[in-house]
């Protein structure tokens, strides 16, 4: 019997083979974050600085959270950044438990290219 983790990992894999085919790279969750960071912006391909990318993926994790809660879209600045607020507190896990979480609510955020085969 398959369990909920094994799951988990197969979605994800599959997840970064759908990227491989659209983008020519398998990225890691850092690279899934930026590449949801960019999208969310909305400002398209360009050079960021270390710092910008630190952002981006900041934006992402917020934006995939936000889906069950934890983060709310409050606006966007000058420069057409978004800023989130955080609404509750993010359960007490540990680093593995943390990825887990957060890979899978990326899932959800890319449910569409997935299921669209």
């Amino acid at each position: 019997m398959q369990s909920a983790k094994d799951d988990l990992q197969i979605r994800w894999l599959k997840l970064r083979i759908k990227l491989k085919e659209k983008l020519g790279i398998k990225p890691e969750m850092d690279g899934i974050l930026f590449l949801i960071g960019v999208q969310e912006l909305g400002h398209g391909q360009q050079e960021y600085t270390k710092e910008q990318k630190q952002d981006l993926m900041h934006i992402a994790v917020c934006t995939v959270l936000s889906q069950s809660g934890y983060y709310v879209l409050e606006g966007h600045d000058e420069e057409g950044w978004p800023h989130f607020k955080q609404l509750k507190e993010l359960p007490p896990f540990n680093l593995f438990e943390q990825e887990n979480f957060l890979k899978d609510h990326v899932l959800l955020y890319f449910s569409d290219i997935l299921t669209d085969q």
